[in-house]
């Protein structure tokens, strides 16, 4: 099924690319929005760079077809070559030429343009992203960060409908990664670049796409917004990737999930009597010294600077219970109480 959003940049409709015995990609269809950015996630293998290879072109489906702007660029009746596709490409190393400078790693991709005309995009695009002092500057000499703009400039300059990154923030450290993808997509935003971005990394995706499409075994799991995926995830796997989950084990009667640590409402289209698993959130259990709705005793706990995890554990529960919070406990605390928040559980059969 298509996901309909106005004034389309790309369709995706029912595209398959197999290689041997393996189906990378299986049957999707995606619908992307002209300024749209969209972030592909999955665990590694999930088709999720195939898919960006057959939208730029590098890779031919065997079923389905891919538009571009209204205009069909792999099918049945038509395929139009890469560098015909007016697509942009920011790789995962940067792909920067080392004997280029910077200005002219930009112009590269501007051959086709008069020498008047590159060299004005070149200037322009330089001066938009911010990095006239590293004009003249060779890769080499350049931090991560400093490179990972020098390839979206290289990527921008000659105006693409489409921009195309393949985990283009993995090579920076972490404190780094943050801010120089918070700077990325703002400035992307701000052009109303129409971006399809693909990560691994849960957390980026929840943070930095209009829209998030989770992949497993070629196939589309879920689309919709990070709140979507996080807070309303339509399986199990969904819930698992994006989240740690406490998983309760529970018999389903009527409405009602039955388990060791209580009853919890829940509709479910399965049958009374059928097993059920709880999901809890560790940070959807409440701890206290002396309120809650349940007795527990403290098995572990490690600090984490912005909260602290304990593991308690519930009277004949199998596993403790991992509990995320923000509350400090006495150091010596070994009785607790604990209470969960019904509204932020979720099940699945």
């Amino acid at each position: 099924m298509i996901v309909e959003t106005p004034d389309r940049a790309l369709e995706i409709c029912g595209v398959s690319r197999r290689f041997g015995p393996t189906a990378a990609v299986s049957d999707v269809s995606l619908s992307i929005g002209k300024g749209e950015i969209i972030c592909l996630v999955g665990h590694s293998g999930c088709g999720k760079s195939t898919l960006l290879r057959l939208i730029a072109g590098v890779e031919i489906p065997d079923t389905g077809r891919i538009s571009l702007n209204g205009r069909d660029v792999s099918g049945p009746a038509a395929f139009i070559e890469p560098e015909a596709r007016n697509i942009g490409f920011v790789f995962q190393d940067y792909a920067l030429f080392p004997h280029l400078t910077v200005r002219q790693n930009i112009r590269f991709g501007l051959k086709r343009r008069s020498k008047a005309e590159a060299m004005e995009r070149t200037s322009d695009v330089i001066d938009r992203i911010g990095i006239s002092h590293l004009a003249d500057r060779f890769p080499h000499t350049l931090s991560g960060g400093e490179q990972q703009r020098v390839a979206l400039a290289r990527a921008l300059a000659p105006q693409p409908d489409i921009l195309l990154m393949d985990e283009p923030f993995s090579n920076l450290d972490q404190a780094l990664r943050d801010r120089v993808r918070d700077d990325t997509l703002s400035l992307l935003k701000m052009l109303g670049t129409t971006v399809i971005m693909v990560t691994h990394d849960p957390q980026e995706a929840l943070s930095s796409g209009d829209r998030v499409v989770l992949m497993k075994e070629g196939k589309i799991v879920q689309a919709g917004s990070g709140y979507d995926l996080h807070d309303r995830p339509a399986t199990a796997y969904a819930a698992e990737f994006f989240c740690d989950f406490n998983k309760v084990p529970g018999v389903y009667d009527a409405g009602i999930i039955k388990t060791a640590i209580g009853h919890f409402a829940y509709p479910m289209i399965v049958e009374n009597g059928s097993s059920a698993v709880l999901y809890v959130r560790p940070q959807a259990i409440s701890i206290s010294l002396d309120q809650g709705d349940l007795p527990g005793r403290i098995e572990a706990r490690n600090f984490h600077g912005e909260f602290e995890q304990f593991l308690v554990r519930i009277g004949d529960l199998e596993r403790p219970l991992r509990i995320r919070t923000t509350k400090r406990l006495p150091k010596d605390a070994q009785r607790v109480l604990i209470s969960i928040a019904d509204d932020q559980v979720l099940a699945f059969s």
